[in-house]
């Protein structure tokens, strides 16, 4: 590659975007970010020697072109299928991978440790964050850049800049590469204005004051702002992202220069396949499998709605009779499906950019003023707001809604973006009350009792995909907080689930019906508080127990059942547990990761089995 001819890189890069568009039509996948990356990916890995120069992907999913240069073009059939490989940077997939990420704004914070790493060990290396203009609004990246510019380390920091998130970005910083944008290149007339002023002889020190101060002055003009430079950055840009002369020039003025540099590089997101490229919501940032001629993206005929849009539209439909409630997401409008709520309220729709730990302050904010706000937000990215649910929504018990979207297993996203932990790092909070229904009837039911709900916290869980299809009441409803139900009875044991493990649940204790053992389910709706007038009533029956969660089992629901089991003295009750292990779960399809991990209706049927031997034998 580092020998092709600009005509022959042109060639690659069509044939890499013609390789991307059909392979991706197959497996879905990261489709929009990775075709506006091509020619940058490649101008990269020209000018670079990875992986002894090291190339930091920050939002992993623009790593599909690197991926393909650095060998990996063979398998792209499996992208994000089980044992397949993986729609983000994983260290063990190559050495070319040299970052882990699947959360954005971390590549700078790493790209320093990298740095300060090469530096003590006299190591002589570049190191080549990439960034994009949404991920830089993430308080990690302008708290890196910070860092950065202090310490004034050589660094090539890449802004992708391609006016998008995964939807179209938003804030005062968005406006300040707006203004950048515009303003042409800047870094040729600051050097020429330089070598101009330089031969003015310095005829008294005012003229050379007033030669320092034009210079300055110039600088602001060019530059709106000089927001990086003021960093501590030496700033080269905008800059073509799909013009290999134009990358290729200032790629290589970086290397010479000492210190942080920060290459503005301007790229268009879809660049090469028109319906990618005139998406404007952020339809085709990810998407599943799709139809290459038309862009039609094949879904289910007649599937019951999406869980994201059953919870946002029920917010919706109360947010026109209560006037307290406004909306909050971290960057995911889309994907939170809350357009349509944006669309009717707009005065009451706020996305934050990629920012959540300002999303969950600002909501508990808006709580203190009498508000109700409902914070969407996906399970792996409330990770990033713990301190703020923590410091300022649960110990001021505010009354903020928060609605925890793709809960438990995702998927394709795999490690990163399993909402496997949000039981085990919310259920011991003060405070706050845990919910996840059992279907889209009870989850509208839920929204509601919410809305309603005035005594602090409460955390509504969903999961990722389509609801069940059940049939709707009309009329919403409060459900009785911390209330559980019996789904089916039975007297030999007791299974307690809730949300995706309860059909797996159901169809256990059927086939164990047909051996002649009697389970009875129970929908543990509330995973906190629990219904503890249930919980007493089973365990004085002094029957096993088997508690089953599409979550990590340390410290879940599991865990505080056995706590109410020692807490109460019921030290002779039988409880068993199932859930994801101790271990992270890679990508690929949901039900072959279910098997993998043993969380499965055969081996509920085998731990109730083996803790119910008596009636097996007269069975």
């Amino acid at each position: 590659m580092k020998k092709l001819s600009m005509e022959e890189l042109q060639s690659l890069s069509l044939d890499i975007r013609k390789f991307l568009v059909e392979k991706l039509s197959k497996t879905g996948g990261h489709i929009g970010p990775n075709l506006g990356v091509v020619e940058l990916t490649i101008a990269l890995h020209r000018c670079f020697k990875s992986p002894q120069d090291k190339i930091l992907w920050d939002v992993g999913h623009q790593s599909y072109v690197h991926k393909i240069l650095t060998g990996r073009a063979s398998q792209f059939d499996s992208l994000r299928q089980y044992k397949g490989l993986s729609g983000f940077p994983k260290l063990e997939e190559s050495e070319h991978d040299v970052w882990e990420t699947g959360h954005s704004s971390t590549s700078l914070s790493a790209a320093m440790g990298m740095a300060i790493a090469r530096d003590v060990k006299k190591e002589n290396s570049y190191i080549i964050p990439v960034i994009g203009d949404g991920a830089l609004t993430g308080g990690m990246a302008l708290e890196a850049l910070n860092h950065i510019g202090h310490e004034k380390k050589d660094m090539i920091v890449v802004l992708n800049d391609n006016e998008m998130s995964i939807a179209p970005n938003v804030g005062a910083l968005h406006s300040v590469l707006g203004r950048l944008r515009t303003a042409g290149k800047y870094n040729w007339v600051k050097d020429e204005l330089e070598v101009f002023l330089k031969k003015i002889p310095a005829v008294g020190g005012k003229l050379a004051q007033t030669a320092e101060r034009l210079k300055d002055s110039l600088k602001y003009l060019f530059v709106s702002g000089m927001f990086f430079e003021e960093l501590g950055f030496t700033y080269l840009g905008p800059i073509d992202g799909h013009n290999f002369e134009d990358l290729f020039e200032n790629i290589q003025y970086a290397k010479k220069t000492k210190g942080p540099v920060l290459l503005h590089v301007i790229t268009k997101k879809g660049k090469g396949y028109e319906p990618a490229e005139l998406d404007r919501k952020g339809t085709w940032h990810g998407t599943g499998p799709y139809k290459i001629e038309t862009g039609d993206i094949i879904k289910p005929i007649d599937a019951p709605p999406a869980w994201s849009s059953l919870i946002s539209e029920t917010v919706r439909r109360l947010a026109r009779e209560d006037q307290r409630i406004v909306a909050v997401t971290p960057a995911m409008p889309v994907g939170s499906k809350l357009l349509g709520f944006a669309e009717e309220f707009p005065d009451r729709m706020f996305d934050v950019g990629i920012a959540e730990q300002h999303a969950a302050t600002m909501a508990a904010g808006l709580a203190t003023q009498g508000m109700k706000p409902f914070l969407a937000i996906y399970s792996t990215f409330l990770q990033r707001a713990y301190d703020q649910v923590v410091h300022d929504i649960c110990r001021a018990n505010l009354n903020v809604f928060i609605g925890i979207d793709r809960a438990g297993l995702v998927g394709a996203d795999g490690e990163t973006h399993q909402g496997v932990f949000d039981i085990a790092f919310l259920r011991h909070l003060p405070n706050i009350v845990i919910m996840m229904p059992k279907d889209e009837n009870e989850g509208q039911h839920m929204v509601n009792t919410a809305v309603q709900y005035d005594d602090g916290p409460i955390a509504l869980r969903f999961p990722r995909g389509n609801g069940l299809g059940v049939p709707m009441d009309k009329e919403l409803k409060e459900i009785p907080i911390g209330s559980w139900e019996v789904l089916k009875e039975g007297k030999d044991g007791v299974i307690l689930t809730f949300g995706t493990t309860i059909p797996m649940a159901m169809a256990a204790a059927t086939e164990l019906e047909k051996q002649g053992v009697f389970i009875r389910v129970v929908n543990a709706r509330f995973i906190k508080p629990m219904d503890e007038g249930m919980l007493h009533s089973i365990m004085d029956e002094n029957i096993p127990i088997l508690t089953v969660e599409e979550a990590v089992v340390q410290g879940g629901f599991g865990s505080a059942v056995l706590e109410f089991a020692h807490d109460h003295g019921f030290h002779n009750t039988v409880i068993n547990r199932m859930g994801i292990p101790d271990r992270f779960i890679e990508h690929g399809n949901v039900n072959k990761l279910l098997e993998e991990i043993g969380l499965t209706k055969e081996n509920i049927i085998k731990t109730m089995s083996s803790l119910i031997p008596q009636k097996q034998k007269r069975a």
